[in-house]
């Protein structure tokens, strides 16, 4: 903990629009009440799959409902993908590279080797980057991605691909969404078998700031170190 996460007063949380009801949402572990927490369990790795881009896309922005230079948005529900990325003492990795990518509401990737019939969506970003701020935070703008076939027998559950790059770690992971049917036969969720359930983040109501229609998915990731 340095010195500035020991000079958090309840002024400053309130500045930061974080109410302390909430706080241990975006601040680490004890860091309000001053006790010391027991390790928090990794994010399971899982594999990276077939289909990170190649060729980046120009617009590798948080927002990827939005295609910089068209005047259209994607289809599809949107979602607010946020979160924090953590050591296991719960102590924020500040300027971690949080990378995104995944399927868009038809089930297909913007990949060349996706042999998906689904439509692309030429409004769709597919692909996002940012680095984390100074409490760990990240935040996209996306669309829920739908099932798509593996195979002739199998069908992938929604997900989202995730790879964060801290400064001496690397996680390579997925982010499920909770009641999914397919969740129960998803080989790459049921292939983790320590951990499962720290893959399927939280679905919430939209904030006030947010369309309505919108959902925030909540999903916090644990690295060793950071």
């Amino acid at each position: 903990m340095d010195g500035y996460e020991r000079e958090v007063t309840r002024r400053e949380l309130i500045r930061l629009g974080v109410a302390a009801g909430v706080a241990g949402v975006w601040l680490p572990r004890g860091l309000l009440w001053g006790w010391e927490a027991d390790p928090l369990p990794i994010t399971p790795s899982t594999t990276m799959g077939p289909f990170y881009p190649m060729v980046k896309p120009v617009d590798r922005d948080t927002d990827l409902t939005l295609v910089r230079g068209k005047r259209h948005r994607a289809q599809g529900q949107v979602i607010h993908v946020a979160g924090r990325v953590t050591d296991t003492r719960g102590e924020p990795i500040a300027k971690a590279q949080v990378e995104i990518w995944q399927a868009n509401t038809f089930g297909r990737y913007d990949h060349p080797s996706d042999p998906n019939p689904a439509p692309l969506d030429p409004y769709f970003q597919g692909y996002g980057r940012q680095l984390t701020d100074r409490e760990g935070r990240y935040h996209f703008i996306t669309i829920k991605p739908a099932p798509y076939p593996v195979g002739r027998d199998n069908v992938r559950t929604p997900h989202i691909h995730f790879d964060v790059t801290g400064r001496v770690d690397r996680t390579v992971t997925q982010l499920f969404f909770p009641g999914e049917a397919l969740n129960e036969s998803d080989g790459v969720l049921n292939g983790v078998r320590v951990g499962r359930e720290r893959l399927v983040a939280e679905v919430l109501p939209p904030t006030e700031e947010m369309d309505p229609a919108s959902r925030m998915v909540r999903w916090d990731i644990v690295m060793r170190r950071g």
